[in-house]
């Protein structure tokens, strides 16, 4: 089954619900999404030239077309690329030549930037053109049958260690990612809205299929991408809004609250991911803004769908072992096993540090392109995630870091993330990253990146004394370096290759 299946039937069950907003005014309802998302799918094959299977990207920044866009490249039967709109054009050139694509959809403002990647005129169709118009008035197709096992989507990994590998997403993929949305994060009500506040090229997009199964409604801010006090107005007006956000973005909402005392009730659910939320930022985001958030944790290569932290889980602080379980990421989503294994890939007791494997219906078929990586990630049926992690005996995984990350000092693994969540104890540490660092004698040492708070930074001694009284001696770092910021990607993932490139 065609995942495009979801809009044309929503398109046929509600066809005035209102489907498409920008900010808080309604664009088009699902009628008139299907409708031109059918037209711009026939575009796409007969006068784009695009065949079943073919590869089309979207180089495009969060707007209202963007939708009509994923949706139409589907319905006609070819493959999603989205692109990160924020890629410098010589690593979207990579992109366009790996993945064959032979069309670039792309927003006004990054259509210089495509050319420069050498897409050319008659393969690119940009929004808010007479083109794109007539494009979206075109006699309309059906949508094409795909099978469950075609690839609906290459999503490109962010490449922090070597050049973006193309992650082949099937339909089968998508339909159960959705599936597991409905059984392991959140239901969808009629009147609900997912507001698009992280780059939908990225795990946002991906969870406007369940929206779109139910007929909700999808709200890109004006400002195009996550903004506090925008959001604060828009869960106001708009009302039973749902995002998906960074940690680092969540936090950054939490404080605009606290410090407005805006009310929040026009929020239904947080759905955090792509990163630690340290123990501290989710005390006091649940302090300030109530039982709405859910964790999730996946990869592009299982997307969305690892595990999932369940607001009622979140909730529970009376069970015995609620700050254990806050600290960690949940229990294995309804359509996935996983694992935590050895080096011979053997499963680990329970509570010992291993690395996180998963099999089932999300995981992806490979890498496009790559025979030599999609060995080295898919084993015996299992998808290898390279993040390193323990279960304990109720099914919690609770993640260490990922497997590059992890420090060997003197023959010992320090986990990034333990040192890490001692350090943001103190007051006036806002964020912090640990990594390690050649040493002759020791192999590798800790050393933490720090942004102060408000007082500024403290003395290491200060922080000595903070990790004496928490960890290890051996985890204690070796010397502290106060940044004014962390360098982050545009999916706010802290870059831990840049720092170790600004150790020398």
């Amino acid at each position: 089954m065609n995942i495009a299946h979801l809009l044309s039937r929503s398109a046929q069950r509600y066809p005035d619900q209102p489907a498409v907003l920008h900010g808080d005014q309604v664009v088009l309802n699902y009628a008139a999404l299907g409708a031109r998302t059918a037209a711009l799918a026939a575009w796409l094959r007969t006068q784009g030239g695009v065949a079943p299977g073919d590869r089309v990207a979207i180089y495009a920044a969060n707007g209202p077309e963007y939708l009509e866009a994923l949706h139409a490249v589907l319905w006609a039967g070819a493959v999603s690329v989205p692109v990160n709109y924020k890629l410098h054009a010589k690593e979207l050139a990579h992109v366009l030549a790996d993945s064959g694509a032979r069309v670039v959809l792309a927003s006004q403002l990054l259509a210089p930037a495509t050319r420069e990647a050498g897409a050319s005129e008659a393969g690119l169709l940009v929004f808010g053109t007479d083109a794109y118009r007539a494009a979206v008035q075109h006699p309309p197709m059906e949508v094409h049958d795909r099978a469950p096992q075609d690839v609906a989507s290459l999503f490109y990994t962010s490449g922090t260690t070597g050049r973006p590998k193309g992650v082949m997403q099937t339909h089968r993929n998508l339909l159960a990612m959705t599936a597991c949305y409905f059984t392991d994060v959140d239901d969808i009500a009629p009147g609900d809205a997912m507001v698009y506040a992280a780059p939908m090229s990225h795990g946002a997009g991906l969870y406007n299929y369940a929206q779109v199964q139910r007929g909700a409604r999808h709200v890109v801010p004006v400002s195009g991408g996550f903004d506090p006090a925008e959001l604060v107005q828009l869960a106001d007006s708009v009302g039973q809004l749902t995002l998906f956000a960074a940690p680092t973005m969540v936090h950054r909402l939490v404080e605009h609250v606290r410090a407005t005392g805006a009310d929040v009730s026009g929020f239904k659910t947080i759905v955090y991911g792509g990163g630690p939320m340290y123990a501290d930022d989710l005390r006091n985001a649940l302090a300030v803004m109530g039982n709405r958030f859910v964790q999730i944790y996946g990869q592009g290569e299982s997307p969305m769908t690892i595990t999932a932290l369940a607001r009622a889980q979140l909730a529970d602080r009376n069970h015995p072992r609620w700050a254990e379980r806050m600290a960690s990421v949940g229990v294995a989503q309804s359509l996935v096993e996983v694992r935590v294994v050895d080096a011979a890939g053997q499963p680990v007791p329970a509570g010992e540090t291993g690395e996180v494997v998963v099999r089932g219906e999300t995981v992806m078929p490979g890498y496009w392109n790559n025979p030599d990586a999609t060995a080295q990630t898919l084993r015996d049926g299992w998808l290898y995630t390279g993040d390193m992690g323990s279960l304990d005996g109720d099914g919690f995984l609770t993640l260490k870091d990922r497997s590059k990350d992890v420090i060997i000092s003197g023959g010992s693994n320090i986990y990034p993330r333990e040192v890490e969540e001692v350090l943001l104890l103190h007051p006036q540490v806002r964020e912090v990253a640990v990594i390690g660092q050649r040493d002759a004698d020791w192999g590798e040492v800790v050393v933490a990146f720090l942004v102060a708070g408000e007082g500024g930074p403290v003395a290491d001694a200060v922080l000595d004394a903070l990790c004496r009284d928490h960890i290890a001696r051996f985890k204690r770092p070796k010397a502290y370096r106060w940044v004014p910021a962390l360098p982050k990607n545009s999916y706010g993932k802290v870059l831990k290759t840049e720092l170790r490139a600004m150790l020398g």
